[in-house]
């Protein structure tokens, strides 16, 4: 069985961004050392266009060879033009409005959710698990399938915003597993769910 791991940034007080879901108050966190733990331990979760800026496409994927985002994130790569943000990994973005995808490289899930993250998860293993990448709301809905937590905390409290789950109240336990820290104060903390 492979892992769903949710890979996500967020401030001190849970959140992913601001009302809107805008996330720009976090980006001054990723520098150079926060970078070079990403190029080392996650590189595939950084974006294709990023990769290829910083000169990255020649490092092969090390957790994950799938990623699930929602409508909201993928729409922030199509508004610059990107159909394919994760060309280095099976895309599927869930949407109820998007119709037909706009590159081939990407999978609308449109209906049948749970089913199709569960069929994922279900696959024969290569090592690699599915990163889901966001939003708030996907989170939420999949909560129950989620194996894994990496929580990237930068040291900031936006007060109120968009939150790590969209869900209703439930109580899900997990158990902590790494924490590394960074002289710029953020956190990354990685948590496995108790089943």
């Amino acid at each position: 069985m492979r892992k769903l791991t949710y890979f996500i940034a967020c401030s001190i007080d849970g959140f992913i961004g601001d009302p809107s879901g805008d996330a720009q108050a976090m980006y001054p966190f990723v520098d150079e050392e926060f970078l070079a733990f990403l190029k080392e331990e996650y590189p595939e979760t950084i974006s294709t266009p990023g990769r290829r800026a910083m000169g990255l496409d020649h490092l092969p994927n090390r957790k994950y060879d799938t990623v699930v985002q929602g409508r909201v994130s993928y729409d922030i790569a199509l508004e610059m033009g990107v159909t394919s943000p994760y060309a280095h990994m099976r895309e599927y973005v869930a949407s109820r409005t998007l119709g037909e995808s706009p590159d081939p490289n990407v999978t609308v899930v449109s209906e049948g959710l749970l089913g199709t993250v569960r069929a994922l998860k279900a696959e024969e293993g290569n090592g690699l698990g599915i990163y889901l990448c966001g939003g708030s709301a996907l989170a939420g809905e999949l909560i129950d399938e989620i194996d894994e937590l990496v929580i990237k905390t930068y040291p900031i409290v936006l007060g109120s915003g968009m939150p790590m789950f969209g869900s209703g109240f439930a109580v899900g336990e997990f158990t902590l597993g790494e924490v590394r820290t960074f002289k710029n104060g953020a956190v990354v903390r990685t948590y496995d769910r108790k089943r």
